[in-house]
């Protein structure tokens, strides 16, 4: 089973900054990509930034690149989202998804994509 957390949304005035953390735990025998994602209201899920887990490629929505940064800690499993600058048009709620290899009951390795609960984040005055 593995299990993905996330911690840190909440309300933040324009030009404010949030810090999101995900942290993955459970039977993980690797991670290969962790992202975050955002969704708004009658909108689908888009990525906001990407991190690979063994080399250091990321990637970005262009809407947010210069203003949000994703760093990780491979010893933890656990991947942030420093959010600098932010704008009411980043208001949505923040999900993590982990990708990975999971050893099955039967020792077989299987893939995972497995996401967060989600995290709220309100830019508002």
């Amino acid at each position: 089973q593995v299990h993905v957390m996330e911690s840190g949304g909440g309300l933040v005035q324009p030009g404010g900054s949030l810090r999101l953390s995900c942290a993955a735990s459970g039977n993980i025998f690797n991670i290969i990509f962790m992202a975050w994602y955002r969704q708004t209201p009658g909108n689908e899920r888009e990525l906001v930034a990407g991190t690979f887990w063994t080399t250091s490629n990321t990637n970005y929505a262009d809407s947010v690149k210069g203003r949000f940064t994703i760093s990780r800690d491979n010893a933890k499993n656990t991947v942030y989202l420093q959010m600098n600058s932010l704008k009411p048009e980043d208001t949505a709620v923040y999900y993590c998804k982990t990708t990975g290899y999971t050893r099955n009951s039967a020792g077989a390795m299987e893939r995972f994509d497995h996401w967060g609960q989600g995290s709220q984040v309100t830019v508002s005055s």
